[in-house]
């Protein structure tokens, strides 16, 4: 196994082994290898191997119990996952309730402009999942919105043109990690004239822009996703209050 200068070695042994679950070479109910021969597989201390045990718990692929080893067990529903987390089941809530109808599905190369809307590496291939947001009984699409997949996670790409909902818990499901951290960015735009026409508005008109980025629990950018809206068809509400001490 080769190893990165910048990565942690606890990190790649714990990439191979959820890979290995996700294939089926350990698959659910099955028990993995001990720590003494996880430790000699890989050439690391049992310290290593035991973060990396640790991150695959984290990510709900197995349990650890003494004297039962370690086991492989069902991932929970990502609903149910999002649900612990306010802000990632309100994008649930979201993508699930408006329609997202795809206009084109290709992989892309990051080009200048591309990096300054999503802070991706310029010369990274993604896949790029273009389309619009209609909400249920509306003439107009709510909002034009554009998904960049990390290309070890492409395959979700086969899965879409059937698929409801958001992509993020596919790419749980699919590949065996989860997504940790969402991070967004909200800025103010005029529309372009290719996207106007697409969101039926005039050119030039103000828009939000939200840009959102999905990072696994291992620190990788699993996906970016670009949501542009009308100023006219946005609006978002939150309550705070206040907290004694």
């Amino acid at each position: 196994m080769t190893v990165s200068p910048a990565d942690h070695r606890y990190l790649q042994v714990a990439r191979v082994l959820r890979k290995e679950i996700v294939d089926g070479v350990y698959p659910v109910g099955s028990q993995l290898p001990t720590e003494h021969e996880l430790s000699q597989r890989f050439s690391v201390s049992r310290y290593t191997v035991r973060e990396a045990l640790r991150r695959l718990r984290e990510d709900n692929l197995i349990s650890s119990k003494p004297r039962a080893g370690t086991l492989v067990v069902p991932r929970p529903s990502s609903h149910a996952y999002a649900q612990d987390v306010m802000s990632i089941n309100d994008l649930l809530a979201f993508a699930t309730g408006a329609q997202f109808s795809i206009e084109s599905v290709a992989m892309v190369t990051i080009d200048d402009a591309l990096a300054d809307r999503t802070g991706l590496p310029v010369g990274d291939q993604w896949l790029a999942v273009l389309g619009f947001r209609q909400a249920e009984g509306s003439d107009a699409p709510v909002c034009r919105t554009e998904y960049y997949i990390n290309r070890a996670f492409a395959a979700v790409g086969r899965l879409l043109a059937s698929h409801r909902g958001p992509i993020f818990p596919l790419i749980e499901d699919m590949f065996g990690v989860s997504i940790a951290e969402v991070h967004q960015q909200i800025a103010a735009v005029l529309l372009t004239t290719e996207r106007a026409e697409g969101l039926r508005i005039e050119a030039g008109t103000p828009a939000l822009e939200m840009q959102r980025t999905y990072k696994t629990s291992d620190g990788d950018i699993a996906q970016v996703t670009v949501n542009t809206h009308p100023a006219s068809r946005f609006r978002h509400s939150m309550t705070m209050r206040r907290v004694k001490r």
